[in-house]
């Protein structure tokens, strides 16, 4: 009779099973993984655009009109500190006239693949999009 030696380690199709999970895995984990970071961005401009809307009061509330220049001390880009944009901050249609305005984040970069599209913010307070996907909701963005 003869005995056959086995060499301790791993067998072809054991290593090819486990690339096989971790492949499985990796195709499920990264686009929930992109899908939080662009929401976590589009939090962070929303903040943003709320800055901006706050600025234009306060020289509403001073000059009673909101015709002017972007306020100095507010960003035109997410994120704030500068960097590679995410989205690009401005008025939307044109300057603001006396008695409104209508401000919008535009995304940019590794953003612009985002579901929610141009997030939009007035002087009333009114939130909304353009350009979304279709089923998003405005709550769902904001």
């Amino acid at each position: 009779m003869r005995t056959v030696l086995r060499e301790p380690g791993f067998t072809l199709i054991e290593l090819m099973i486990v690339v096989a999970v971790i492949g499985i895995l990796a195709a499920i984990a990264y686009p929930n993984y992109q899908e939080y970071v662009r929401k976590s961005r589009r939090a962070e401009c929303a903040a943003v655009l709320v800055g901006v809307a706050n600025a234009m009061e306060r020289r509403f509330s001073s000059s009673n009109s909101y015709a002017g220049a972007w306020p100095a001390a507010e960003p035109q880009q997410c994120p704030r500190d500068g960097g590679a944009p995410y989205y690009n901050v401005g008025f939307a249609g044109g300057e603001p006239t006396a008695t409104t305005f209508l401000i919008r984040a535009a995304p940019a970069g590794a953003q612009v693949g985002d579901k929610c599209g141009t997030l939009t913010l007035d002087n009333t307070g009114l939130k909304g999009m353009v350009g979304a996907a279709g089923g998003v909701t405005v709550r769902d963005c904001w």
